[in-house]
């Protein structure tokens, strides 16, 4: 497992927007190889661990036919902790395939018992409806380009360019209740160990904000089409929740 040094960033980074045009141009720069999509129906399933202890399981599935895309992802609490229902977990992302990766146009996120967010986007009109039943709001679309969700950001970088050396990606992601910012820079290839056998990957590093603490870590499996492998989350408190693939099927 990666330590602290493993979230920081290069110091120079240029920040790209990407837009068709420029997908051919970045394509080129890349030594990894043109990008390909996925199999066209791909289950992942993952072992999530809170400060190295294997808490939850996630099975996480993609159907797309290269025009438009459904995700859903299953978490529930494993081993000693399959019995806590709070803990269960189920988000669902549907949308389209575009030159810059997967737009989504339906969000879901159910936790336990609490209310379902969700979160509906209407590109004719360029605005976002989200929040809790019952409690929607409709907000503008500041950066359509750049639009993302909480499960789709995680797979969107194996259908479009990806960051060539000191550059840099930004998604405005959506949760059911606002949008927040992310932007990640290429941190070079890494060989990681998982339950699927040993994974290269490009290993993706959040850009912090000034006095932001927390940080985030992808792995996208290379041989993989790019799919998220492994996703490490560093809360605020130093908080550890690291999630690695343990099989990777075609359906």
């Amino acid at each position: 497992m990666p330590d602290a040094s493993n979230l920081k960033t290069p110091k120079t980074m240029t920040p790209i927007r990407f837009v068709p045009t420029l997908c051919c141009a970045l394509l080129a720069t890349l030594s990894l190889g043109a990008l390909a999509a996925p199999p066209q129906k791909l289950a992942l399933q993952y072992d999530v661990s809170r400060n190295g202890t294997v808490m939850v399981e996630i099975v996480e599935r993609l159907e797309h036919d290269g025009k438009s895309y459904s995700l859903t992802s299953d978490a529930k609490g494993k081993g000693i902790y399959a019995m806590m229902r709070a803990g269960a977990v189920k988000r669902s992302s549907k949308g389209t395939v575009i030159a810059t990766g997967l737009r989504p146009e339906e969000f879901h996120d159910k936790r336990g018992d609490r209310p379902e967010r969700t979160a509906r986007f209407d590109w004719g009109k360029v605005t976002v409806l989200q929040g809790e039943e019952g409690k929607l709001e409709t907000k503008p679309i500041a950066s359509p380009e750049r639009v993302s969700d909480r499960l789709a950001m995680y797979w969107t970088f194996a259908f479009r360019p990806l960051p060539a050396k000191d550059a840099s990606v930004s998604l405005a992601v959506a949760d059911g209740g606002q949008f927040d910012d992310f932007r990640f820079a290429s941190a070079g290839t890494e060989t990681i160990k998982t339950g699927a056998g040993d994974i290269e990957t490009l290993k993706l590093v959040k850009v912090p904000d000034p006095g932001d603490e927390r940080g985030t870590v992808i792995w996208l499996g290379i041989k993989h089409s790019y799919v998220p492998v492994r996703v490490l989350v560093v809360e605020k408190d130093g908080t550890r929740i690291d999630q690695v693939v343990t099989s990777i099927s075609t359906q």
